[in-house]
């Protein structure tokens, strides 16, 4: 009896101690009795029945997720590769874990329905650029449709839009072409503007050369104006003994020369001598000659 009673003892111990589960925090336990959800518990210790209930737990933490890379196909036919990553929680462990067979995948399934249909409406220039816009419509597009899962994702991203090989290959021609084409505009652009500049100091160089002769012929035409002025001044001072000196002075001068056959009317004969008068008054004002 005694052995009987220590063995019924240990059976009831051992039945207790597979009886009670433990729930992690930030958890939930889905008990089943027979195969069929009965109840949901919290965090913390719980009681089953054993061989007859059983408990699943389903973590409420946030868990990040990374959907592996696949193709889209743009509005102007262009294939481009992308992926995402996404930070999702379970709301409901009772949809999460009974509503589908695997929720998680549905929900990354639904992801990527939305991304393509947002992509597909947009031509392969404008997706490229607009990754924030593509991440607040895919947020948008997605709101609480993964509920029907007991899932809510709270962030979305997408990493990378990627085109195809042969598409990059042409795009990265399309940019060194543009590159070339704006160095080319750079450098026309530059020689025009040293010729404008060259042409500008070769007409400023002229002009000013022109302001230059201008100024020193007005300069000389005003000092021939002052020695005529003083010629003019002196020979009208000049008394008629000092032409008659002159003229004697001349005919002197012609008869020493080896043409000295002078045939003159009488009346120009005494005009002789102003000829050197006057070319002796402009050497003096030429001497005279105010500075410019």
């Amino acid at each position: 009896m005694i052995i009987v009673r220590i063995l019924l003892i240990v059976l009831v111990l051992v039945l207790l101690a597979a009886g009670i589960r433990i729930v992690p925090q930030n958890s939930e336990g889905l008990i089943e009795t027979l195969g069929r959800y009965s109840r949901t518990v919290k965090a913390g210790p719980t009681l089953l029945i054993p061989f007859i209930q059983r408990l699943r737990k389903v973590s409420l933490a946030l868990q990040p997720l990374e959907i592996s890379k696949y193709s889209i196909i743009t509005k102007d036919n262009a294939e481009i590769t992308t992926s995402l990553t996404l930070n999702y929680l379970v709301t409901d462990s009772y949809k999460y874990f009974y509503n589908n067979t695997d929720s998680v995948e549905s929900m990354v399934q639904l992801i990527r329905g939305h991304l393509r249909d947002i992509i597909g409406r947009m031509e392969l220039n404008e997706a490229l650029g607009s990754t924030s816009q593509i991440n607040a419509q895919l947020s948008d597009a997605i709101g609480d449709l993964t509920d029907i899962y007991g899932i809510r994702v709270v962030r979305v991203n997408v990493d990378e839009l990627l085109p195809s090989p042969e598409i990059q290959k042409a795009m990265d021609k399309q940019l060194t072409a543009d590159r070339e084409k704006t160095a080319a505009i750079a450098r026309a652009e530059g020689e025009a503007r040293n010729i404008e500049l060259t042409t500008k100091a070769k007409n400023d160089a002229l002009v000013a050369t022109a302001k230059a002769k201008a100024e020193a012929i007005r300069t000389q035409a005003d000092a021939d104006a002052y020695r005529i002025s003083k010629l003019e001044a002196a020979l009208s001072q000049a008394g008629e003994g000092y032409f008659r000196n002159q003229s004697l002075d001349s005919f002197n001068n012609l008869a020493a020369g080896p043409n000295n056959l002078i045939i003159l009317d009488k009346d120009e004969i005494g005009d002789l001598g102003k000829i050197p008068a006057a070319a002796q008054i402009w050497d003096k004002s030429s001497q005279q000659k105010p500075q410019a």
